[in-house]
């Protein structure tokens, strides 16, 4: 040991030495380590201190790395990419030709629908690239994309920011299917969540845009709770940005709502429109002064 690392080293036996003294012990389950012991840990009556946990982590990581201003990207898992979808009607197209049967009648509509939707994927991808080439290339602007860490849209967005040289986040949660991290989220960055409510937290705590693009209930889930928080005032006002204005416009009826009376009409004053990826970003920069 150094005189420097006498020093200033540490001096308490930090928590891992201690959990790593005690597991070469012969212990019954309660000799355990509370912060050890995992059967513990996940008691229901311990549900707080979990949720704590499961904040605090993510917290303490993009603290440390400065991360404060995000563009969060949302969107249908669902959706293949190009090259993904051509190769699904390729297939698709070849059996059927082997066996002309209703079965393979339908893959091929499938996957004909897929490669028309994977321009969506092609947009997000085309986005989440112009906003990180712009902050790679303008240091005071940090604008980090954010996903839900999976495929689909999510994946477009981390592909993104990846291809232009940058660094981005995945926001993963634990569910039986259609979750697994993409490969293109920034590895420190790539974070699991058992909790929607600690990751709906992460997502629009550092939000300065919101870019939604055609998805499902998630999709929806997360815009309308964005909505909701400005409208009551429990969040500053960001870019709200639905990406498709026919799609949207006709999966939705806001002018219902204003003609019911359940919203105000200036409350569609908090959504914008945008058909291409460069119209996306240049709302945000334009709100932001960019």
């Amino acid at each position: 040991m150094t005189d420097q690392e006498k020093l200033y080293g540490r001096h308490l036996t930090s928590a891992q030495q201690s959990i790593d003294t005690i597991n070469n012990l012969e212990n019954s389950s309660a000799y355990r380590l509370a912060f050890a012991d995992n059967d513990f840990l996940t008691q229901d009556n311990l549900r707080h201190i979990r949720l704590q946990l499961e904040y605090l982590k993510p917290q303490q990581v993009l603290e440390e790395h400065n991360i404060n201003a995000t563009i969060v990207v949302f969107g249908s898992a669902r959706f293949l990419s190009p090259e993904q979808a051509e190769l699904l009607l390729k297939n698709a197209q070849q059996a059927l030709a082997e066996e002309n049967n209703s079965q393979n009648q339908q893959a091929v509509k499938y996957a004909q629908a897929q490669v028309k939707r994977s321009k969506y994927y092609s947009a997000a991808q085309q986005f989440s690239y112009l906003v990180t080439d712009h902050n790679c290339k303008n240091h005071d602007c940090a604008l980090t994309i954010i996903s839900g860490g999976g495929p689909g849209i999510m994946e477009a967005a981390n592909r993104g920011a990846m291809e232009a040289g940058g660094e981005s986040i995945g926001l993963n949660i634990v569910l039986p299917r259609e979750q697994q991290p993409n490969q293109y989220i920034t590895p420190k960055f790539c974070f699991q969540f058992h909790y929607f409510a600690i990751r709906k937290m992460h997502f629009l705590q550092r939000a300065r845009a919101l870019v939604a693009f055609p998805g499902g209930f998630g999709t929806l889930d997360e815009l309308f709770e964005t909505l909701a928080l400005i409208q009551t005032k429990k969040s500053k006002r960001v870019p709200i940005i639905l990406f498709n204005k026919t799609f949207w416009q006709s999966l939705i009826n806001f002018d219902l709502l204003v003609e019911e009376g359940v919203i105000n009409a200036e409350d569609l004053d908090l959504i914008q429109y945008a058909d291409t990826p460069e119209d996306a970003w240049q709302l945000i920069k334009e709100h932001y002064n960019l």
